[in-house]
């Protein structure tokens, strides 16, 4: 059953889910009360890592906050499998952000932690810099688990209330009154209130039923003056993409017989115009190759070793990158992450999924869960896969003390980009690459402009290649203005948008990593308070007591 169905049905027994891992303000709400409307100085809709940062924040500067989330688990990516942390330059990182790392670095710290591998034989592999001592020690490599027990305990330790499980009315859950949100309304019926909103999903739900502008997909290349947005034809990073020809017909080299499943037959446009089609979302898969700690990879009911043809053909012209991308998390494990031409990312079965509704959104999971489980498998089995690799992937499986609620695969899937909104300043490749001077600057960013492929087409001489790959790195670390995490004001004057921010689709490439989405949701509360203090728009809030709370709270805003 989907996590959506799951809610409806459950929806009509109870107009709120309580969870073994639910913090004490959540079993303490008396029943006579539940259809009330539920009020605090700010709703954060979301249940990222964006999200509880925000949470934290707002409740550590005096202001009754209330997470609704439709997610059971939280933190997002952060807790959902991607433990190999994609930081570029970890002197930026500050604040609640920083905090998270460090307490991931107290808990590895201990030797119980160290289940199933001693410590000794991880090193001190992602700890940062191991010269240092006290709070200013981190650790950027971390196990799903230990991510989501540190966001429960900040939870906890703040007495953050939360609301699980529960999933916002897209279609007239959102009040707008002269021109703020006054409240929104789940599909349960239940209403919350609040003087400021913030949209911390990936998918920016809440803002787009504001009515606030956003854009999904590419821009052209020319509407920014950027060089790598639109469409990349003939530009190849990283290492995913075909090196050798490969045919994508069932008979190779004939037109006439049909195209192998995974390519598309559609032209993939001019270089350098736009589009609608967004980046490849994937799971980043929990693997383990400790015997007693190992599940084999699970056979898809519907599965069809057909669908893998092309990654044979891949394996035929002598390619053997499999593991490269089986990045070890402590304990023998692994965060693994897409690689190669044909692999975990499921290239261009997404384009939907922004604008879906939430049953659309829920087969675009199915179908990548399927692909990926499938994938697994047929690496593992089918003997179209040399020999060799057939064995060591028979060492891996899915870790057996991870996402134990969920089959041990991951409870969130990689929404690398979804819709984002076009705020009073929109973050571009000029500001990324340091051509342009970013105003009221609320964060950094350092990672390269990543984008992962958006389609695999077929070339005009016949063979298979993917397009949209790409990896372009800024020479120093850029910030990210608070314009960004605004709407237009005309739009609304009470919401801020941390994950979903202002910017081009090449620029979202390097913002969206998870340690900028936590500084973001940091600055955002921040803003929203000093709004609520001073009864102003969000637009109106005065840089320089931002800059200063922000400093003083340990962000990097400038470097």
């Amino acid at each position: 059953m989907t996590r959506f169905l799951s809610f409806l049905l459950n929806g009509l027994f109870s107009t709120l889910l309580i969870f073994s891992c639910s913090s004490p303000s959540e079993t303490s709400q008396d029943s006579s009360q539940e259809q009330a409307a539920r009020s605090a100085d700010i709703i954060i809709y979301g249940g990222t890592s964006a999200a509880v940062t925000a949470a934290v924040q707002a409740a550590k500067m005096d202001k009754s906050v209330i997470m609704v989330s439709p997610d059971k688990h939280l933190g997002g990516l952060t807790a959902g499998g991607l433990g190999w942390t994609d930081t570029g330059d970890k002197s930026v990182i500050g604040g609640l952000a920083r905090d998270f790392y460090h307490r991931v670095y107290q808990h590895y710290n201990q030797d119980s932690a160290w289940q199933w591998q001693q410590q000794s034989e991880y090193g001190n592999r992602g700890q940062g810099n191991p010269a240092m001592d006290g709070e200013a020690r981190t650790m950027w490599i971390f196990e799903p688990h230990v991510a989501e027990r540190v966001f429960e305990d900040l939870i906890e330790e703040h007495n953050i209330t939360v609301y699980r499980d529960v999933w916002l009315n897209r279609e007239s859950g959102v009040t707008v009154e002269d021109g703020k949100i006054t409240a929104i309304e789940t599909l349960n019926g239940q209403r919350y209130e609040g003087k400021m909103f913030i949209d911390a999903t990936y998918e920016g739900d809440l803002m787009a039923t504001a009515g606030v502008s956003y854009h999904v997909g590419r821009e052209a290349k020319s509407m920014y003056n950027e060089e790598w947005n639109g469409v990349q034809t003939g530009v190849l990073h990283h290492r995913h993409w075909f090196a050798s020809d490969i045919s994508p017909y069932v008979v190779p080299g004939d037109s006439t017989s049909g195209l192998l499943p995974l390519v598309s037959a559609e032209d993939p446009g001019e270089y350098g115009s736009g589009d609608d089609k967004i980046q490849a979302y994937c799971f980043r898969m929990c693997l383990s190759n400790h015997p007693d700690n190992r599940v084999a990879f699970p056979k898809p009911d519907n599965y069809d070793p057909n669908q893998y043809a092309l990654l044979a053909r891949v394996f035929d012209s002598g390619w053997r990158e499999t593991f490269n991308k089986f990045d070890p998390i402590p304990n023998r494990k692994t965060d693994t992450n897409n690689h190669g031409p044909v692999s975990t990312d499921n290239i261009g079965k997404n384009y939907d999924y922004p604008e879906g509704s939430y049953e659309r959104r829920e087969e675009i999971i199915k179908q990548h869960e399927d692909y990926q489980k499938g994938l697994m498998y047929f690496i593992a089995n089918d003997p179209q896969v040399p020999e060799e690799v057939r064995e060591d992937m028979s060492q891996w499986g899915l870790a057996a003390d991870e996402f134990t609620d969920n089959g041990n695969w991951p409870h969130q899937i990689y929404v690398r980009e979804a819709r984002r909104m076009i705020g009073p300043f929109v973050m571009t490749e000029q500001e990324v690459l340091g051509k342009r001077e970013v105003p009221k600057p609320v964060g950094m960013g350092s990672y390269a402009m990543d984008s992962h492929n958006i389609q695999r087409y077929i070339k005009p001489d016949g063979y298979v290649q993917n397009e949209g790959d790409i990896g372009v790195k800024p020479d120093r670390p850029y910030s990210i203005s608070y314009d960004a995490l605004t709407p237009k004001q005309e739009e609304c004057e009470n919401l801020l948008v941390p994950v979903c921010v202002s910017s081009s689709h090449i620029a979202f490439g390097s913002i969206r990593m998870e340690p900028v989405f936590m500084i973001l949701g940091q600055s955002a509360a921040t803003g929203a308070v000093i709004a609520i203090d001073n009864n102003i728009p969000v637009q109106a809030v005065d840089y320089a007591q931002l800059e200063a709370k922000l400093i003083e709270d340990g962000q990097v805003l400038t470097q």
